[in-house]
């Protein structure tokens, strides 16, 4: 049973149904070729096919890379994703949208949030900040007492500080497939998912 497929974020747009206003999220979904194939009773002992999108110029691959795509009998790819669970296809099998998920089905959507770079604690925590009065000097978005010297004589581990905010993996649960435009590879998901415009996102079966 497949669970997942690879696409790439258009962008957000609105659609109309029963007179009401639906920001939906335009996702170019597939085709995906089968690159490998992996079962419980071969080495690996578990099941998940192995899936390519976005061909790519086979002047830009390494030797290991061009053995990967050749033993596979399959052309080069960009994008290789792994998706546990998958069976029932051959490499070399094309898999589409339509395969996988109809119109009104919930799915998760997982994808690379934007990068934020470096960011306060107010941004990147939520922090409400200082006070702006009553002899507060300079601190408004400071992130204020992070460990008294004598106890506990240490900064606690996971603390909320300032640091890297964003470019991480992130999945969205629940969210409805408003359309599929089938001959155009596109799927209208309800909602905002993560990522910026062409940036790689995975659609999944919901869990459970």
């Amino acid at each position: 049973m497949a669970t997942g497929i690879l696409g790439k974020k258009i962008g957000m747009t609105s659609v109309f149904r029963d007179g009401n206003s639906i920001p939906v999220t335009v996702v170019e979904a597939g085709p995906c070729t089968v690159v490998q194939v992996k079962n419980t009773d071969g080495a690996d002992n578990y099941d998940a096919l192995q899936l390519g999108f976005l061909p790519k110029n086979e002047k830009r691959l390494n030797k290991p890379e061009a053995g990967h795509f050749a033993g596979a009998g399959v052309k080069p790819f960009k994008v290789l994703r792994e998706f546990r669970g998958m069976t029932g296809h051959k490499a070399g099998q094309e898999v589409n949208v339509n395969d996988l998920f109809s119109e009104g089905e919930i799915i998760d959507v997982r994808g690379r949030s934007k990068g934020r770079g470096f960011a306060g604690v107010m941004k990147r925590h939520g922090f409400h900040g200082g006070k702006a009065s009553h002899g507060v000097h300079e601190i408004y978005r400071g992130t204020g007492s992070i460990g008294a010297c004598a106890t506990p004589s240490r900064v606690w581990k996971g603390k909320k500080m300032p640091g890297r905010f964003g470019n991480a993996t992130v999945s969205v649960k629940n969210l409805q497939i408003i359309e599929i435009i089938a001959d155009r590879n596109l799927v209208l998901v309800k909602g905002a998912v993560p990522g910026a415009k062409n940036s790689i996102v995975e659609l999944c079966k919901r869990k459970g």
